[in-house]
């Protein structure tokens, strides 16, 4: 169920771009459909195509877009659009957190599994997560 509630977006920038693609990636689909986050945090932002959002779903197909600082705190829930500098790159599928409390693995529901390299990213792009109006 998605908290209905206003919230602000949370807002940071890219600070590594990340070139890879997987196939066979396993990671594992968190129960939560929301997180807080804090100011400074960094989180690692993932694409994928899979549909499943059971808990503990397993997420295999994936494309790294790199890592984001968080300019903000906030809630980040499924649903909300992510946008990269101009760009709507997808929205938030979920999360793994197979390498918390370091970061979680912010997965964005994409047609197809893109990286940083595809969609030509940099460091100091904004990043946006934004409530679906």
């Amino acid at each position: 169920m998605r908290e209905n509630g206003a919230k602000r977006p949370v807002a940071g920038a890219l600070v590594k771009v990340l070139l890879h693609r997987r196939d066979e990636r396993g990671m594992t689909l968190e129960p939560h459909a929301s997180r807080c986050v804090r100011e400074g945090e960094v989180h690692e932002l993932v694409t994928t195509d899979h549909a499943e959002t059971a808990p503990g779903a397993r997420i295999d197909r994936v494309g790294f877009l790199g890592f984001a600082e968080l300019h903000n705190a906030g809630v980040i829930d499924r649903g909300d659009e992510v946008w990269i500098g101009d760009r709507l790159v997808g929205t938030v599928h979920g999360f793994d957190a197979c390498h918390f409390p370091n970061h979680y693995n912010i997965l964005i529901a994409a047609p197809r599994p893109v990286s940083g390299g595809d969609l030509a990213l940099a460091p100091e792009l904004p990043v946006t997560f934004r409530p679906v109006p």
